[in-house]
């Protein structure tokens, strides 16, 4: 009578909304982790590739400062520093190799499959995606209306104050209301007759006389419960609200750096030739040699892994703006072996 009932069924209808929101938030999460992790893997063969060009290289500058040095026209000190510098350079590909190798069981993990089943899949040198140069981004009502960790909590606290409503109807009478309708009669014909129809009608009343100081300290308990739930939304508000910017930021930024970056390794790479040139004609020492030939390959990684960074920062623009994932996106079943 005093909505007791009908609050509590609001509670329960909001918790099961907070649930579905919370699954809603694991997909999107899981999906972000795949395509992270994807995006790694391709970004670590990049480097791969890169630093396996520049030891080609410098082997080749090793060749001919040999070739040199047996001719005379250099000293045995210029062979050893291009040896040591494409020894340096052989250095660094196990490390990029075993990093390669977990970021590839990471993905495989997260698909829930045994590590190394995505190898051969894998093996061939992918193109990273592309950053668009647009992004919709949207208004910041949007962003909250996607995004299903704001959704749970905002779904939790509206379960909370609907218990609010409910221990606050517990603090008032409560009506009941019972009966029963049934035949009775001494031989089986007799049951047809309409004196054998019997009925009672019961009605109750319960009072909270004595109970009413614990019924308030449960309101009061609830509503404190509310104010945490309440907290735990706007938290989440704000936090879906910094996420974004920090994306947006992290991506315009990202944006710069590749572009100065892929003019850095352009230069670097003729700046690298040219000494090999002049070092062949007997211009220059080979120590400049051996300066370009490591701005090359410092240049190509950097911009091998700001390009990555910058399509990691798309990744995460994407689920802080809730994934794209929606309350009416219908679930589609996907087969275990589709790519």
């Amino acid at each position: 009578m005093f909505g007791g009932v009908r609050r509590g069924v609001e509670a329960a209808e909001a918790d099961l909304e907070s649930s579905v929101a919370n699954l809603d938030n694991t997909r999107v999460s899981l999906a972000s982790e795949v395509a992270l992790n994807y995006v790694e893997v391709r970004a670590l063969q990049t480097r791969l590739g890169i630093a396996r060009a520049n030891l080609a290289s410098q082997s080749e500058t090793l060749q001919l400062t040999d070739w040199r040095a047996q001719a005379g026209l250099v000293s045995s000190q210029d062979v050893e520093q291009a040896r040591s510098n494409r020894e340096q350079t052989r250095a660094q590909i196990p490390d990029l190799e075993t990093s390669l190798a977990e970021s590839e069981h990471r993905l495989d993990i997260l698909l829930g499959r045994a590590p190394g089943t995505l190898h051969a899949r894998l093996a061939a040198t992918g193109e990273l995606p592309t950053v668009p140069s647009q992004i919709a981004v949207g208004i910041p009502a949007d962003t909250l209306r996607q995004r299903p960790d704001v959704r749970a909590a905002e779904r939790k606290l509206a379960a909370e104050t609907a218990r609010v409503g409910a221990a606050e109807a517990a603090r008032y009478p409560s009506f009941t209301l019972s009966g029963s309708i049934g035949l009775e009669a001494l031989t089986l014909g007799a049951l047809g007759n309409s004196g054998g129809a019997t009925s009672s009608l019961l009605a109750g009343i319960t009072s909270p006389i004595f109970n009413a100081g614990r019924l308030r300290a449960q309101v009061e308990i609830q509503d404190a419960v509310r104010e945490q739930a309440q907290v735990g939304y706007e938290q989440a508000v704000l936090t879906a609200l910094q996420e974004v910017e920090n994306a947006l930021v992290a991506l315009a930024r990202n944006r710069e750096r590749v572009e100065a970056l892929a003019i850095a390794a352009e230069s670097a790479r003729n700046a690298a030739e040219l000494a090999r040139q002049r070092y062949s004609a007997g211009l220059i020492d080979f120590q400049s040699v051996l300066d370009t030939e490591r701005s090359v390959l410092s240049a190509e990684d950097s911009l091998a892994s700001s390009r990555a960074d910058g399509v990691l920062a798309l990744i995460r623009l994407y689920k802080a703006l809730g994934g794209g994932w929606s309350p009416q996106t219908a679930t589609r079943p996907v087969s275990k072996d589709a790519p």
